[in-house]
């Protein structure tokens, strides 16, 4: 059996980031997950002494704490920033280009529209920067029964596909005279994708790796799943099943953008131990 992995996986550049400035900063706590990957997570925990907390209420004697990738709330920043406390920000410029956005916005008067995870970390960070009123929907059901402004200001999570997305800025064009449409989607997300769905048609099957947290690690997955339906979404090694891979031709992988490179080696190795 053949296996090939995508032009275009695991860690983006967001990522790549948060991790450097955590494995430089041993002995700190980091406000929330830092990434979404319980893996290197546990890496860092273990290697460079990086505590996750669940929120600043849990700081106590730490000297140095981390904001996530996904950033946090304008709130909770505030209340870090009063701490005696070093902050270093590891939140991923694509993220803090919506928090920009919401803000100027809703202060030049426009309605937020962001389409995203209403529980998702980065929609809650984005989303409390503005001053405006925010609607987070994952479709345009969830707009039928709110009286919007006639001025709309359009951000998307950094991880949706574009065609839904897309879906969304028509449907609104329909109900504002005036819809500011911000393409924040990050490019790492879209070439993640392109590839997923070039390999998928393909493949036979379809390892794809990442955090079951992870929004844009489930995109691969359902994009892997539409073209291919041998198509499993895994974390680790150990949830790899070697009947899945009987009579298979070429098995394809790839991987969300929290996903370090050593775990998509261990995975790829295990597989090939499989044939």
């Amino acid at each position: 059996m053949q296996i090939e992995i995508a032009k275009n996986c695991g860690f983006c550049f967001g990522v790549r980031r948060a991790v450097k400035i955590a494995q430089k900063a041993s002995g700190a706590s980091t406000i929330g997950e830092l990434i979404h990957n319980n893996l290197e997570i546990k890496r860092l925990q273990t290697e460079c002494n990086v505590k996750t907390l669940k929120s600043i209420d849990e700081l106590t004697n730490e000297k140095t704490a981390i904001i996530r990738t996904h950033g946090i709330t304008k709130n909770d920043l505030g209340k870090l920033s009063q701490k005696d406390i070093k902050i270093i920000d590891a939140t991923c410029p694509f993220v803090t280009k919506p928090q920009k956005i919401a803000a100027d916005m809703s202060a030049a008067g426009y309605e937020i529209v962001y389409f995203g995870d209403k529980e998702h970390p980065e929609a809650k960070s984005v989303a409390s920067y503005a001053t405006n009123r925010v609607h987070i929907v994952l479709s345009t059901d969830e707009l039928e029964n709110i009286k919007l402004s006639n001025k709309i200001a359009l951000i998307s999570q950094t991880t949706k596909k574009i065609e839904k997305y897309s879906a969304l800025v028509v449907y609104l064009m329909k109900r504002a005279k005036e819809v500011r449409v911000f393409n924040t989607i990050c490019n790492a997300t879209l070439e993640n994708q392109e590839a997923a769905e070039e390999l998928a048609r393909r493949a036979d099957i379809m390892i794809v790796i990442g955090g079951k947290n992870s929004s844009n690690t489930k995109q691969l997955f359902l994009i892997s799943k539409s073209l291919c339906k041998d198509s499993y979404h895994i974390e680790n090694a150990d949830e790899l099943q070697k009947q899945w891979f009987i009579n298979k031709k070429l098995c394809g992988i790839t991987a969300g953008a929290s996903t370090p490179e050593w775990i998509i080696e261990n995975i790829a190795k295990t597989i090939k131990n499989f044939s």
